[in-house]
């Protein structure tokens, strides 16, 4: 995820057995019209047991049907991504996958307003082998302005493996985190994400038709008036972690969507002051990414190294803390 957003994985049912497969996924996913469905599947964002079978294609049930995390939010489902020269680190890879540490400013996938320039396109420059697979390979999200580690599929065999292992919780992801407020303890946030009522840009807790989401954090440090935190994820909904903490009186440093007014401990340090004015992102790092290798069975895991913005904050807090014993 995620902050990832997770893949919509629905089975379809024996009852459909001998139906055409527009017709099927349109039962499965009544919420969009038969037309974008189509263009979806065309497109490859829509997969059926790994593959995108043509729209006549008879069904047999049974069949689980994949809709790539975030298409709903494309305005322009068929957009196709060129190969551009982007800039991206990468901290491993083999034959299968590919994993990616992310800087902050890059978008993920094209989208409206972000025609080019994304890790997408960056992707089926360095490899244009993975313009035969949905996304160029990428499995999971971060937003625009968060940091860290993310895999990228191969081949279709591997991405259809590594999604599965999304949907079962399989993917552990751990993030780091600086907030506004002293959390007494580290606790578990499980309260659903649906679109804002008001603002269709953000995301909030909802009472009603939003989706589980449950976020785990606990306290790496505290400060006078901020702490760093872990948060690991057992769900992947769009600015997850970001809408969680606000949530709990505990909005990220910088964050320019949930994190209000900024907060400062009294007489802060000069550092400090500077610090927090030009963190000028949501302070969130995808730092720990495990899962099983999709062609090993293998359990292997990286790490991502705080970036230097993030690492700044931390050190001016730290720089305020001890002029105030």
């Amino acid at each position: 995820m995620t902050e990832t957003e997770e893949p919509d994985i629905r089975r379809i049912p024996r009852s459909l057995a001998g139906t055409r497969l527009d017709r099927a996924i349109a039962d499965l996913f009544p919420e969009y019209s038969r037309t974008r469905l189509q263009e979806w599947l065309k497109a490859g964002h829509l997969q059926v047991d790994g593959m995108s079978p043509a729209p006549r294609t008879r069904v047999a049930g049974g069949e689980s049907v994949v809709l790539d995390a975030g298409v709903a939010e494309i305005v322009d489902p068929t957009l196709d991504a060129a190969a551009e020269d982007v800039a991206f680190d990468i901290v491993h890879e083999d034959e299968s996958i590919i994993v990616v540490n992310k800087p902050a400013g890059l978008v993920v996938h094209p989208a409206a307003g972000h025609r080019g320039g994304t890790l997408q396109n960056g992707l089926l420059h360095y490899d244009a082998a993975l313009g035969a697979v949905p996304r160029a390979g990428i499995v999971h999200r971060l937003d625009k302005d968060t940091t860290g580690l993310m895999v990228v599929a191969r081949t279709l065999a591997a991405h259809n493996r590594l999604v599965m292992q999304l949907h079962d919780r399989a993917i552990l992801r751990e993030y780091h985190a600086i907030v506004a407020g002293v959390p007494v303890a580290g606790d578990t946030i499980d309260a659903p994400i649906g679109r804002h009522p008001r603002d269709r840009q953000r995301q909030a807790v909802v009472k009603s038709g939003g989706k589980p989401a449950v976020t785990h954090y606990r306290v790496e440090r505290k400060f006078r008036a901020h702490a760093h935190i872990r948060c690991r994820l057992e769900s992947g909904r769009t600015h997850q972690i970001r809408v969680h903490m606000a949530h709990v009186g505990l909005p990220l440093v910088g964050d320019p969507m949930y994190g209000g007014r900024p907060r400062w401990p009294k007489s802060p340090h000069p550092r400090l002051q500077e610090a927090l004015q030009n963190m000028r992102r949501q302070a969130l790092h995808a730092a720990r990414l495990e899962f099983a290798h999709p062609e090993t069975g293998d359990w292997v895991g990286w790490n991502a190294p705080l970036p230097d913005d993030f690492q700044g904050v931390l050190d001016a807090l730290e720089a305020d803390l001890e002029a105030c014993v």
